[in-house]
């Protein structure tokens, strides 16, 4: 018994500065309307490409393809420059997310109902997107001959999908999860082993005693502000990096092919706006939040995520937002939303499962059940674990395609529209991390701080004004 005090007694000590003090590198970029000058570099990136693309064609095929690389040379290196960060950022904002857990026993629940709860939806929304793409069946309206003739892809009549692992070759699949280099997992870009290695030695420091933890969680409270310093000044680049990277393939592609693919990327849009009318809804029922209020009161880190496309650059805003306007205890946010923003990606596996039927349908490939089963464990498998960068779906869905026979190269159909789909979900996984902070919030029991029960206070009385409001809207 005293043992258990001590150790609690550690962890109040141990509690580490949250991620959300770093919020300020990313205050102005929403005061100078960042997502709106994304936006304006989207529709200018779309109109120069016609112009040099094939479309119309005002400079010849040669000097546009220089004059695209060179456009889209920024957005190269906003997806460097956040690829660069994301691993030291989410590393050591797991680690110092576990230590600002209250206890062992909530850490516990918290870990293993968040684990759950994200593989669940993970589930439930490519099923959401196979559902759609085969009942709306976008990829029969695109030219199967016409594109594979561009491509240069033949199907090979004899192809047959990889058989799907037996129960005696799991408990081995289950070991290579463990990471035995933790360093080689964070050269090769391996976003789960990085993740599990950063949950052992958070457990480890939180377990320690307090003298021997500290130098090392100031360290990576400086790795932190290290991180979002870079975030900050790609996000410089973001409207410039957007308008380069369409304009670069506009260039290529042409406008007639985008507006082909316009069925592909409404079935996409339809499916992401499903699911977020899910999340409200479960928030509703489990936590008595009006949707609209919600709305409201995460609308900036919404906004933010979807000019950025990523889900780790805008952590900092989340954790502010789920403490001080949801009024989630700092205990569960500091961990849930740096975990959900590396394992809950239920944006991008609707987009895959949307985009691996409707590439299936344009080449023609029978799926089959079987195939189906393929594509859930498969694209649930990878998006567990993805970077939380610009563009990472692309390299995902090769992977998820490749399961089922259906030719990679097809992904340069799609290429052309992905940097839109790309910022619709990644808002749609930031606000699936955001609904499971405030879920978890209500589901782990455990005591809170009287500055947090202030801050929780503000945020229910926040909610109630905005409830008020929708009220009185509504009855005008």
């Amino acid at each position: 018994m005293a043992d258990g005090k001590l150790r609690l007694s550690a962890l109040e000590i141990l509690h580490p500065r949250s991620l959300k003090h770093l919020n300020h590198y990313l205050g102005d970029l929403m005061r100078k309307r960042l997502w709106l000058k994304v936006l304006v570099g989207m529709v200018l990136g779309l109109a120069t490409g016609v112009l040099m693309g094939p479309s119309v064609g005002w400079v010849d095929p040669e000097t546009a393809a220089i004059l695209s690389s060179w456009l889209a040379l920024p957005g190269q290196l906003f997806l460097a420059l956040i690829q660069m960060i994301v691993i030291p950022l989410v590393f050591a904002s797991i680690i110092r997310g576990l230590a600002a857990t209250e206890n062992m026993e909530q850490l516990r629940k918290v870990g293993l109902r968040a684990v759950v709860y994200f593989t669940a939806t993970t589930v439930i929304a490519i099923v959401i997107g196979l559902s759609l793409a085969l009942t709306l069946k976008p990829g029969l309206l695109v030219d199967s001959q016409t594109v594979q003739a561009a491509l240069g892809t033949r199907i090979a009549t004899d192809a047959s999908a990889p058989a799907i692992p037996g129960l005696s070759e799991l408990p081995q699949k289950v070991l290579t999860l463990l990471p035995t280099n933790p360093l080689s997992s964070m050269v090769e870009n391996d976003m789960l082993r990085v993740v599990i290695f950063a949950v052992v030695v958070g457990v480890a420091l939180v377990m320690m005693a307090p003298a021997q933890s500290r130098p090392l969680l100031d360290l990576l409270g400086s790795l932190q502000e290290v991180c979002m310093t870079v975030v900050r000044w790609a996000m410089v680049l973001a409207p410039v990096a957007v308008f380069g990277l369409l304009a670069q393939l506009t260039a290529k592609i042409g406008l007639h092919a985008l507006v082909g693919m316009a069925a592909y990327v409404g079935t996409v849009l339809l499916g992401l706006l499903i699911l977020f009318m899910m999340y409200l809804s479960v928030l509703y029922v489990a936590a008595r939040q009006r949707p609209l209020a919600f709305i409201r009161a995460v609308r900036e880190v919404l906004l933010l995520a979807f000019s950025t496309s990523s889900s780790a650059a805008v952590m900092p805003l989340s954790i502010k937002t789920t403490e001080e306007k949801l009024g989630v205890r700092p205990s569960i946010s500091q961990f849930v939303i740096p975990l959900g923003a590396t394992i809950n990606m239920n944006g991008t596996a609707l987009y895959q499962g949307v985009a691996a039927i409707f590439l299936a349908q344009v080449f023609g490939v029978d799926i089959g059940v079987g195939g189906l089963l393929l594509i859930t464990i498969t694209a649930v498998g990878a998006s567990i674990g993805t970077p939380a960068t610009p563009g990472v779906g692309i390299v995902i869905l090769a992977l998820v395609l490749g399961t089922v026979g259906v030719p990679a190269s097809g992904i340069a159909l799609i290429m052309g529209v992905d940097r839109i789909l790309d910022m619709s979900r990644t808002a749609i996984n930031v606000s699936g991390d955001l609904v499971a902070s405030v879920l978890m919030d209500r589901w782990i029991g455990g005591t809170r701080s009287a500055e947090t029960e202030i801050a929780a206070e503000k945020a229910r009385e926040k909610q109630r004004e905005l409830s008020g409001a929708d009220v009185v809207v509504g009855k005008i």
